[in-house]
């Protein structure tokens, strides 16, 4: 029997332990999935609206458990992980919230003997692919959306944090969700892509890394099919002479470190105007050098340890190599104990004197590190935030909106904030460029890309 083993970077030791899914198991959940897709797509939305509370409900009171279950997981410090069962649950009441509307008819203006409407039809079965990093928020920007919709979804987490798909099951399974219509598989990777091929998938929503999205459009090429890929970011913070100071360092910190810097929309590369940067540099080291690196279980860490050992080593590696070609490093690891050669826990680090020709400003980190670069003025800025093979969001810190408005126009990004980062509103829709990816969740503009419209042209007068 093929195992799935969920790895716990608090101690190294096998936390989860799961039998992958055989070929007829996958068989038997797309026929469970293709017997449920007619008698779903016929529900009312009010009457799924109602199961998606239900769920929500019953997911949130299990938050002491599921954050546990997170930290152990994935290595999220317990006194945070809370924090995305809530996310979960704002996301999912939003997108409940505005659902009845966002997929009523549109009905076009009077012609006279004649009825004209456009229908949101439901996609048939969709593929959730799911990561670690931010298990529950990034799987409920399109599960419960796509359910609301009227699709059935067959859900495929990461194997480091195999629990999240079982858990979110089990909440919709306790509302009383029709058998069929979400389900989770535990698989492997060649197993997942040969799921994306199989006939009753009709949509893919996929997060993770840009060889992961390609392999996606790989499988689904020629199937004429949907798929909406959230992929990796290089985010960028730019800092203008009239920003408030202690606000962008504040902001623009924690915006990097959070999660250990594991976060696709994190700051990883910050832009300050010359005249703030000594003291944003001074500040922000000072910030940084506050993190306690620890256990996630333990209440007093801040800084989690990374994924795995190998995650680790890789930023290691980024940071040497600036170094080398001349960045200064402004954080001692000693600082740190538990930070080690061959460990997945990592001191924080804060580097200056960087330039767009080292790995750490140009290649996705996914760690606890930040470049901070000196910019002369709005144009400078505006180049290099834009130089980077990824857009998924940007953040500029100004007091002048105006002047904000119009730079962020510029900016290559699939969102780009004032004065904050490293957030999602669901009302928004969330969505990236370039090799950050393509689509859109949340927002009503999500639904578009989980429906098809479907037209209807009635002659009424004969």
């Amino acid at each position: 029997m093929d195992l799935l083993r969920c790895v716990s970077p608090i101690d190294g030791a096998t936390y989860v332990e799961r039998p992958l899914a055989t070929s007829a198991e996958i068989a038997a959940a797309l026929a469970r999935a293709e017997a449920a897709r007619t008698l779903w797509k016929a529900t009312p939305v009010a009457e799924r609206v109602a199961i998606a509370r239900r769920a929500i409900a019953a997911f949130a009171a299990r938050e002491a458990q599921l954050a546990e279950e997170l930290c152990w997981m994935m290595g999220r410090p317990i006194r945070y992980a809370p924090g995305e069962i809530r996310g979960f649950v704002e996301r999912a009441t939003y997108m409940a919230e505005i659902a009845e509307e966002a997929l009523s008819d549109i009905h076009l203006p009077d012609k006279p003997g004649f009825t004209r409407l456009i229908r949101r039809e439901p996609l048939g079965l969709a593929l959730v692919i799911a990561p670690w990093n931010y298990p529950y928020l990034t799987a409920v920007n399109a599960v419960v959306p796509a359910l609301l919709a009227g699709n059935c979804v067959l859900l495929k987490h990461s194997a480091q944090t195999p629990l999240c798909a079982e858990r979110m099951v089990e909440a919709f399974a306790d509302a009383g969700l029709p058998t069929g219509v979400l389900q989770y598989l535990h698989l492997s990777h060649g197993d997942t892509e040969r799921l994306i091929q199989a006939d009753p998938v009709r949509h893919v929503a996929f997060t993770g890394s840009v060889a992961g999205g390609a392999m996606v459009e790989r499988a689904v090429a020629g199937r004429f099919i949907s798929s909406g890929l959230e992929l990796g970011g290089k985010d960028p913070a730019y800092v203008r002479a009239d920003a408030d100071l202690g606000h962008a360092v504040e902001t623009a910190v924690d915006g990097a470190f959070f999660n250990s810097g594991q976060s696709c929309c994190g700051i990883e590369r910050i832009y300050v105007h010359a005249e703030l940067h000594d003291a944003f540099v001074e500040q922000a080291v000072a910030l940084v050098g506050q993190y306690r690196l620890g256990r996630s279980d333990d209440p007093e860490t801040t800084l989690g340890p990374l994924v795995r050992a190998e995650a680790a080593e890789f930023v290691r590696s980024q940071v040497r190599e600036a170094v080398g070609q001349g960045a200064r490093a402004h954080l001692d690891a000693a600082a740190f104990p538990l930070d080690r050669a061959g460990s997945a826990y990592l001191a924080p680090q804060v580097l200056t004197g960087v330039h767009h020709g080292m790995r750490v400003m140009s290649e996705e980190s996914f760690g606890p590190v930040v470049g901070i670069q000196k910019v002369r003025d709005d144009e400078e800025a505006l180049a290099l935030m834009n130089d980077s093979a990824y857009g998924l969001t940007a953040a500029i810190f100004s007091r002048d909106e105006a002047a904000a408005l119009a730079l962020a126009d510029r900016v290559e990004a699939g969102t780009v904030f004032l004065n904050r980062c490293d957030y999602l509103d669901p009302a928004l829709a969330w969505t990236g460029v370039k090799q950050s990816g393509r689509g859109c969740t949340l927002s009503r503009v999500g639904y578009e890309h989980l429906t098809r419209p479907k037209s209807f042209h009635f002659k009424t007068r004969l």
